[in-house]
């Protein structure tokens, strides 16, 4: 069965990754609190799903940037990883 894609609410797709990322950790320390009603629970859960996919998409975006600014020493296109240590 293919997976139904939920469209990314304006004011999540507004934001950067850091703020979404932020979010998204508030949302998973209520989650595993426990002490969110039912009904709650659903919601953060479903706008948790929203903000991660969101992230995911910063991410990618910003890995093909990285990728496309990165040449090989002959001056063709070509990946290789980030040192970021």
């Amino acid at each position: 069965m293919a997976e139904k894609k939920t469209a990314i609410p304006d004011d999540i797709a507004k934001m950067n990754f850091e703020t979404a990322l932020k979010e998204l950790e508030g949302i998973v320390g209520k989650l595993e609190s426990g002490n969110a009603p039912l009904e709650e629970s659903i919601e953060l859960y479903e706008r948790g799903n929203l903000l991660k996919a969101h992230c995911e998409s910063r991410l990618k975006a910003a890995q093909a940037k990285v990728e496309k600014i990165t040449l090989g020493a002959d001056g063709a296109a070509g990946t290789e990883p980030a040192n970021i240590d």
